[in-house]
């Protein structure tokens, strides 16, 4: 599974990084890019299993690199998330329901991210039925993997904060023992 690769093009060094620690470690390769040109020489160099793609970037925009996608049949199969803090400035270029890709608003949580990956590999599916089942299957199972991953990680984060707080009242419970003792005396 860890040659599945994700490009996050984005000019955010935040929205990469935040990106990156959303998805569980080792199961992705994470690509990055900073600007819409960069963005394009790492699909057509790296063939991503899924993209994605700020809508606003410096030097190519991600409204012109969603153009080339679309008018490349070898990378229209390639899932694509569109991200955007102002969904107006999409809807302005492409009206709604959104047929080839899937769209999340900045910022977004991990949940808003696995569900993004599991609609985005479905509507590229919708789109392409041409495309090899190996590459569908081995997407749709590396998203199964990040719902799974992303949800043992949100477990393990709250049993973690459970311990601190669990330690934190055996202290306390301590602590007011030791005065009760004292007073009794």
């Amino acid at each position: 599974m860890a040659n599945d690769k994700i490009l996050v093009i984005d000019d955010s060094r935040v929205i990469r990084n935040m990106v990156r620690d959303m998805l569980p470690e080792g199961n992705f390769q994470v690509l990055e890019a900073k600007d819409g040109i960069e963005g394009m020489n790492l699909i057509r160099q790296e063939r991503p299993n899924l993209i994605m793609l700020d809508f606003l970037l410096p030097r190519m925009s991600g409204w012109e690199v969603y153009q080339e996608i679309q008018n490349n049949s070898e990378l229209q199969s390639i899932p694509l998330i569109m991200m955007s803090g102002r969904k107006e400035e999409l809807t302005e270029k492409l009206t709604e329901p959104f047929e080839f890709f899937e769209f999340i608003e900045k910022p977004f949580e991990k949940k808003d991210l696995n569900e993004a990956i599991k609609a985005a590999i479905v509507k590229a599916r919708r789109r392409s039925p041409g495309a090899p089942m190996v590459t569908a299957a081995s997407t749709a199972a590396a998203a199964a993997a990040a719902a799974s991953a992303l949800e043992v990680h949100a477990l393990n984060e709250k049993v973690a904060k459970m311990q601190t707080e669990i330690t934190l009242l055996k202290k306390q419970i301590s602590q007011i023992v030791a005065f009760l003792k004292q007073k009794v005396k």
